[in-house]
């Protein structure tokens, strides 16, 4: 086994998954404002260091996804982020992507930036410490009119073309073509546009010589949209999630680990749990985690509000909704 497998695999450690504390500069402070806290560079690293410093996270985490600025911060402890991660057995990794922006073709769609200078930011990356990578897609639906074929196919190829660098660069990719969770759309009309999504995925994949076997899909859950007004119980949306998932993902990659994607703490932890139940259940080749942000983040923000005495009762609730989160996957 190669050391980008061993890598990917080890993210799949039993009863463990990811935390996504990716935000970029402009998504971290519209978050902290969201909750009155004040915003800057200081108060994004206290933001990090309040979950990352948590004692007994290693239970729960095999794995953090970082924003770039993260891997040159340090912890109230001192250390780099990525050093005293990697001393409690949390692999980090890092996100590559330069945002979204809209499709010149079809200006009410999204493309993902971030391919021109990857090479040498990934080189940088692996130095400070990053064992993996996440590069995210936005595939937004809209009736029968979007997604359009083309942004699809255009986004499936920069992800391909990202990951192709990545496994160059001795890293682990994780690939999230996430299907946004927004919208009036049917579960029935999200599993199709999942399909299609991923079937498209894995051809350009193929087309690119990438090696499946060290590549992590990171993917949405199935769900009716958000302003549909229907509620799908947890069993739905495992069924659907599932069927989607070997209808069109390949045997032979290191696992799957599903995104939150606007769903609330109890909501995604309920629905992880049917995934798992049902997938153990019957027969599912890869092996499957969380890779959550705000859905484990939410509680403990709204506890801590920026404030050094309110750190242990939120990070007391960060660990609580870890541990319902691992207690989900069985």
């Amino acid at each position: 086994m190669n050391d980008l497998v061993a890598t990917a695999r080890s993210l799949f450690a039993p009863g463990k998954g990811l935390l996504a504390a990716d935000e970029s500069v402009h998504t971290a402070t519209v978050r902290l404002a969201s909750y009155g806290i004040a915003t800057g560079a200081e108060m994004r690293r206290q933001y990090r260091d309040l979950f990352f410093g948590a004692d007994g996270i290693e239970r729960y985490l095999s794995g953090i996804i970082l924003f770039s600025e993260t891997l040159l911060e340090k912890g109230n402890d001192g250390k780099l982020f990525p050093a005293s991660l990697a001393e409690r057995g949390i692999i980090p990794g890092v996100k590559v992507d330069g945002g979204t922006e809209p499709m010149s073709a079809s200006s009410a769609e999204l493309i993902t930036q971030g391919l021109l200078d990857l090479p040498e930011r990934l080189a940088l990356y692996r130095k400070q410490g990053a064992a993996f990578t996440k590069w995210r897609a936005v595939i937004r639906i809209d009736g029968d009119q979007l997604p359009t074929a083309m942004a699809i196919h255009e986004n499936a190829k920069r992800l391909a073309s990202y990951a192709k660098e990545v496994q160059s660069a001795g890293l682990v990719p994780i690939l999230e073509p996430e299907v946004l969770y927004e919208g009036k759309h049917s579960r029935a009309r999200a599993r199709a546009v999942l399909v299609e999504t991923l079937g498209t995925l894995f051809s350009m994949l193929d087309e690119h010589s990438v090696d499946r076997a060290s590549i992590i899909l990171k993917t949405s859950m199935v769900l009716s949209g958000k302003e549909s007004g229907k509620k799908d119980t947890p069993e739905e949306v495992a069924k659907d999630t599932l069927d989607a998932l070997r209808e069109s993902v390949p045997s032979q990659i290191a696992g799957i680990v599903f995104l939150s994607g606007g769903q609330t703490p109890d909501q995604a932890t309920e629905n992880l749990a049917a995934i798992a139940k049902l997938a153990k259940e019957g027969t599912t080749p890869w092996p499957l985690t969380f890779s959550y942000a705000r859905a484990i983040q939410e509680e403990a923000l709204a506890l801590w509000k920026g404030e050094e005495a309110n750190v242990p009762a939120a990070r007391a609730a960060f660990l609580s909704r870890l541990e319902k989160v691992s207690a989900a996957l069985g």
